[in-house]
């Protein structure tokens, strides 16, 4: 087929073809695998919403599951069923992702089904009933910890930027939503322009593009663009009360590399050193002495930008102290630069999760599906390691001395002492 290219690494091969109505296929097959994994990667989250229609992409996720003109719900899950399969989705800032594990055998199948979902009814009664499914998952999520201050804290952190609406929306939100404009953002933001079928493991290529094309020629292409952006953060203190709570959480975001930033690398090998739940810098001062529960960094990247942040959950009368040596840790460039051993630790905990990660197509999907559908590229598990190994301790120092100027957001929750 003419847009079909290929490329080889290994035993392994990726292919890639896009359809006359936009759809683009790709796959990374391999020839030993034993199962294969298919996903529609939808490129819209909650930074494609309006404020009036804030969680409207979640929401949507869950309607997929209700049914469409060939199948009810009750056939769309007992077809999961009788696959045998590892299938669900999920919704994120910036992609709603639908997947399914199976045996090669049943490829047609799945994709007929996941094809087919992508298409629901979206019935008003349906909607009404997951509507109050939506407002109780919104309600239970405040009450576990730490008690919506992540959703406060990117709020803050982002203002009027579109990364700060909230993955479910808000109580108000989903109350006002309506069945129509739904159906008016799944026409916009569903179009087979703005998804990505991916396939991983035991793959028939060939054969998936011509069921996919058989099964999606009707669908209609849209003109859905997303606008990317750099926030505007200014460094401020918040503090929530929340009387059940028996711990206090406090998370604090700073500016980082996004997604299409090569620094990113440097900043998680950083965040790996500094502050891995095992054998980081603040494992070892406030976890392993017990002075607090969890006390990590991590980072988080988008398209347009990206975060490196810290979380501390600790008894509420040694927050204060724990917070001032979690913040010394991260200023303390000068007096405690990084050396090789910590460097080359961070390395291979990274590369071996990558590379263990890798033995199955269904955490394969998600590598392959995500790097596509963000940056257009398909690396392959050792180039990607690469990228971790090519990080120098020069870089890493670097970024470990820009900490001390970084503007930071904070919110901290926990009882009313």
């Amino acid at each position: 087929m003419p847009n079909s290219s290929k490329h080889n690494s290994s035993n392994l091969h990726f292919l890639n073809h896009t359809l006359d109505n936009g759809l683009e296929i790709i796959a990374e097959v391999n020839p030993e695998a034993f199962s294969l994994s298919l996903g529609y990667f939808v490129k819209t989250g909650s930074r494609d919403e309006t404020p009036d229609i804030a969680g409207v992409s979640h929401f949507l996720e869950h309607m997929m599951f209700k049914g469409t003109q060939r199948r009810s719900s009750v056939d769309v899950n007992r077809e999961l069923d009788e696959l045998g399969s590892q299938s669900n989705a999920y919704t994120s800032e910036e992609q709603t992702v639908y997947y399914i594990s199976i045996l090669p055998e049943n490829q047609l199948h799945a994709l007929d089904l996941l094809s087919d979902m992508m298409r629901p009814t979206l019935r008003e009664d349906d909607f009404v009933t997951e509507k109050q499914v939506i407002l109780e998952e919104i309600a239970m999520y405040d009450d576990q910890p730490p008690y919506g201050a992540m959703e406060r804290l990117s709020e803050e952190f982002f203002g009027s930027h579109p990364l700060a609406t909230r993955v479910l929306g808000t109580k108000e939100s989903v109350t006002d939503l309506s069945a129509q404009a739904m159906r008016e953002y799944h026409a916009a933001r569903y179009a087979p322009n703005n998804l990505c079928l991916v396939a991983t493991g035991a793959v028939d290529f060939d054969q998936l593009i011509r069921d996919a094309q058989r099964l999606t020629e009707h669908w209609s292409p849209s003109s859905s663009k997303r606008i990317l952006s750099l926030p505007k953060p200014s460094s401020k203190q918040i503090q929530l009360i929340h009387p059940p709570a028996t711990q206090q959480y406090t998370i604090e975001y700073a500016p980082g590399p996004g997604y299409l930033d090569e620094n990113r690398y440097v900043s998680r090998v950083l965040a790996t050193i500094l502050g891995d739940d095992s054998g980081s810098r603040l494992f070892w001062e406030l976890v392993d002495n017990g002075l607090a529960d969890t006390a990590v960094c991590f980072t988080s990247e988008f398209q347009d930008c990206g975060i490196f942040g810290a979380y501390l959950a600790c008894a509420p009368d040694q927050q204060i102290e724990n917070w001032g040596i979690l913040q010394k840790i991260l200023a303390d460039a000068k007096n405690s630069p990084i050396d090789e051993k910590e460097l080359e630790l961070a390395k291979n905990k990274i590369c071996a999760g990558l590379i263990l990660a890798s033995e199955r197509p269904s955490n394969r999907l998600f590598s392959v599906g995500n790097a596509w559908t963000i940056r257009h590229t398909y690396e392959p598990v050792g180039p990607a390691s690469d990228h971790y190994r090519n990080v120098t301790l020069d870089q890493v120092q670097h970024a470990f001395e820009q900490l001390s100027a970084r503007t930071r957001v904070s919110v901290s929750v926990g009882p009313e002492t």
